[in-house]
């Protein structure tokens, strides 16, 4: 089997570099996911382009972290559960909802529980959710942007769990304390 390189700055096409100083310069380190993501320079800029355009949505820290981590452990992602356990622990969420998202278990509220059920229910039927679906999410207080939203986060998910899984990339010494295998 073939293995993914690790890009380095000094080691990526000439197109990547920039974007590996952007990571190193966001996160004071160059995440393996973006390392590998290197290797074709327009994956990794839509990548991360998609993840700032998710991080300025209108959902809070808490319900962001609901939606990656939902669509993260839906793909079973062995790397995005514990990054993304690790980035949710920087912007402060409660352990309660980082467990809870981990282990597939009931959220403390009835609307996170609402946003984690219609997020799976995009993943799972490709996003053909029917009226119902939709009213329910609409009824615990969401909107259609809050829908599109669901999408762009799905579209940056796919993009770093499809990656992940194919590249079999080795977890950051970071997120190494947060390890992850779906029950």
């Amino acid at each position: 089997m073939t293995e993914f390189t690790l890009h380095t700055p000094e080691t990526a096409p000439d197109a990547a570099q920039p974007l590996l100083q952007k990571s190193q310069q966001a996160f004071g380190m160059i995440p393996g996911l973006h390392a590998v993501m290197a290797e074709a320079p327009t994956l990794l800029d839509g990548y991360q382009v998609l993840h700032e355009l998710f991080l300025n949505s209108s959902f809070n820290n808490d319900e962001k972290t609901v939606v990656w981590q939902a669509i993260n452990v839906e793909h079973n992602c062995h790397y995005c559960v514990p990054a993304h356990t690790g980035i949710a622990k920087s912007m402060n969420i409660s352990d309660t909802i980082i467990n809870a998202l981990r282990d597939e278990t009931s959220l403390p509220t009835e609307k996170l529980d609402t946003l984690r059920n219609f997020t799976l229910q995009m993943v799972r039927q490709r996003g053909d959710v029917n009226q119902d679906q939709l009213e329910l999410f609409y009824q615990a207080g969401y909107t259609q942007q809050n829908v599109l939203e669901i999408v762009l986060a799905l579209s940056q998910k796919v993009m770093s769990n499809y990656t992940n899984h194919i590249a079999k990339t080795p977890i950051d010494d970071a997120f190494k304390d947060f390890e992850w295998t779906k029950k």
